[in-house]
C-alpha cells in the first residue's frame, strides 16, 4: 500500500468517524445539562418542602397554651385572628429583587423543627411564637464584581436569646418569587390563603430552572 492509498483511506475514516464523533459529544454535553438538571429540582423540592410546611404552620395557635397565663405578664396569651405579623411577604428585599417570607407560630405538643432540621424550644422563641424565615442572599465569601452561581437561599430561626440566626440552605438560586393568589368563593370555603411561590434555579452557566408550586395555609389569618 502506497502513502498516497494510506492518507486517503486516514481521510476516508476521519469522514466517516467525524459525525459519530460529534454525535458522542453532544451526548456527554446533553447527559452532563440533565444531570445538573436534576441536581437543580431536587434542591428546589428540598426547599419548596420546608417553605411549605412553614406556610401550612404559619399563624399555628396551641389552644391549650392559649389558657395559661403568661408567668412574665399574667396575662392571657392572644392573638389577633387577622394579625398580619404571623405571615409577612416583603417584595422586592433580597437579591436580585427577590421576595422574603416571614411567618411566626405557636409551639405545638409535639417535637417542632425549624427550617434546618433544629428543634423548635421555649426559650427559641419571642412572646410566645417561634419564627421562621426565608430570604435570598448574595453568596458569603464572595467579592463584588466576581461571576457567581447564583445567590444563596437562606433559612432564618431564633436562637436561645431569642435573636434571629441566618443559615444557609443551599446556593444556585437566582431569585425567589412569592405571590398570593386570590380566591374564588368556592375556594375560599376550603382554603384558607394561597401562595404561588417560584424558584429560579442556576448553575450559573447555561441552565436556568423556573419552577414553582402552590401552597395554602391551615390556620386562621
Amino acid at each position: 500500500m502506497s502513502l498516497l492509498e494510506c492518507l486517503v483511506g486516514i481521510a476516508l475514516c476521519a469522514l466517516l468517524l467525524n459525525p459519530l464523533l460529534k454525535t458522542s459529544a453532544d451526548l456527554v454535553i446533553k447527559q452532563i445539562e440533565y444531570e445538573k438538571s436534576q441536581a437543580l429540582i431536587s434542591e428546589a423540592d428540598r426547599a419548596f418542602e420546608l417553605i411549605g410546611r412553614a406556610i401550612r404552620i404559619a399563624g399555628y395557635r396551641n389552644i391549650q397554651d392559649a389558657q395559661i397565663l403568661s408567668q412574665k405578664s399574667r396575662q392571657k396569651i392572644r392573638h389577633q385572628k387577622n394579625d398580619s405579623s404571623l405571615l409577612q411577604v416583603e417584595k422586592r428585599s433580597g437579591f436580585r429583587g427577590s421576595d422574603s417570607l416571614i411567618i411566626r407560630h405557636e409551639l405545638s405538643a409535639s417535637t417542632d423543627f425549624d427550617c434546618i432540621g433544629n428543634v423548635l424550644t421555649q426559650d427559641r422563641t419571642k412572646n410566645n411564637l417561634a419564627m421562621q424565615g426565608f430570604l435570598v442572599d448574595r453568596q458569603a465569601g464572595i467579592s463584588k464584581g466576581k461571576k457567581v452561581n447564583g445567590g444563596s437561599l437562606i433559612c432564618q430561626s431564633l436562637d436561645r436569646q431569642g435573636r434571629i440566626q441566618n443559615t444557609t440552605l443551599m446556593n444556585g438560586v437566582n431569585s425567589l418569587l412569592i405571590e398570593e393568589l386570590s380566591l374564588s368563593e368556592a375556594q375560599q370555603s376550603s382554603v384558607l390563603r394561597l401562595f404561588k411561590v417560584k424558584l429560579q434555579m442556576t448553575d450559573g452557566a447555561k441552565l436556568n430552572l423556573d419552577i414553582e408550586r402552590t401552597f395554602a395555609t391551615r390556620n386562621f389569618l
